[in-house]
């Protein structure tokens, strides 16, 4: 169940970010394509996904991540949060 959960924000995230699910599972390190892989963490996050889980979704689909870089994405979904209240709008819409 979490896997779905876990694909489901992966498509509406590449989709809000113009981005295809390929790119956002590559090693490219652009703002935007970090930016969408945050926010997929912290949507994940709020649904109560393990970071293990989500590293474990990230690796299956391509992109190898450590645990203290999903938690430094986590944190950088939250400072947006505080500081733009058009990123707490992005946030609620693809919940």
């Amino acid at each position: 169940m979490k896997r779905e959960i876990f694909e489901s924000y992966a498509s509406l995230v590449a989709d809000r970010f113009g981005i295809t699910r390929e790119e956002m599972f590559t090693k490219d390190k652009s703002r935007r394509l970090s930016d969408a892989r945050h926010v997929l963490y912290y949507l994940c996050h709020q649904r109560q996904i393990p970071q293990q889980y989500i590293r474990h979704y990230m690796g299956q689909n391509g992109y190898n991540i450590d645990l203290p870089s999903i938690g430094h994405g986590l944190k950088r979904v939250e400072t947006h949060i505080s500081n733009d209240p058009d990123y707490t709008t992005l946030i609620n819409q693809l919940k």
